[in-house]
């Protein structure tokens, strides 16, 4: 049986996560503008096999949390190195307090962060899809802004609050908080990053561009999308906190 190159791999291991309504944020080839054909590829800092283990990860947790409680919360879970953000409303501090405790017994979860809603009554529609529209202007922004490594920062967003994490050097998650900020609807931007060195995003990125490099058929640029765009990182807008990783 014929192996498939390295490079492949990624992208279907994506295609058969996307045919069960799951995609990996930052998998999949992105094309812009005609792109795919010189080789700019959007890829994430994880291997792969984190991105299948966080993956997993998610949909274990949500399972749980929607075999207990049922309609009687909206929480949607995310995970990044292992480290489980759960968005969304519960009708009770009961509940949300359990949800925590749900997400640290599925295998595999280093940490928590529950930043759960307690309400007396869910999100509407309007309001999770001004959530959903808040996230993809979030996104646009941060891969058509300098120097922000968007490929690998995954954008979740509850009641117009933006959560962001990924693998980043602290410069590189400062000007992605600042350039979410200024998102119009954005409320709040709550980091989640994990910090590396630049030594260590230098490794990762020269890494995705050997794959991205041996995966371009017609030779042309292979930088990441984002990297060099034209467009400056903003420097104020809506409040920026921190979340420290528990």
């Amino acid at each position: 049986m014929r192996l498939l190159p390295t490079f492949a791999r990624p992208l279907l291991l994506c295609l058969a996560l996307a045919s069960t309504g799951s995609l990996l944020q930052g998998c999949v080839p992105l094309v812009v503008g005609g792109a795919a054909a010189t080789g700019v590829v959007v890829v994430d800092r994880r291997t792969v096999g984190q991105q299948v283990e966080d993956k997993t990860i998610e949909i274990k947790v949500a399972s749980e949390i929607r075999s207990k409680f049922g309609d009687s919360v909206r929480i949607n879970s995310t995970s990044y190195e292992g480290v489980v953000l759960l968005t969304g409303d519960s009708l009770g501090n009961d509940r949300k307090a359990d949800s925590t405790e749900i997400a640290r017994g599925v295998r595999h979860v280093k940490s928590v962060s529950n930043q759960v809603n307690v309400v007396k009554e869910t999100a509407s529609f309007g309001e999770v899809s001004n959530d959903t529209w808040i996230t993809s202007k979030v996104m646009t922004t941060l891969a058509t802004t300098k120097e922000i490594p968007s490929r690998t920062i995954v954008v979740v967003t509850d009641r117009s609050v933006v959560y962001l994490m990924g693998l980043v050097t602290q410069r590189e998650g400062d000007l992605a908080a600042a350039a979410a900020a200024q998102v119009s609807g954005v409320k709040r931007v709550d980091k989640l990053f994990q910090v590396i060195s630049p030594a260590e995003a230098n490794k990762l990125d020269d890494l995705n561009r050997i794959f991205s490099t041996s995966g371009s058929s017609g030779g042309g640029n292979t930088t990441p999308l984002g990297e060099n765009s034209a467009t400056p990182a903003p420097t104020s807008g809506a409040g920026v906190e921190v979340l420290p990783v528990r």
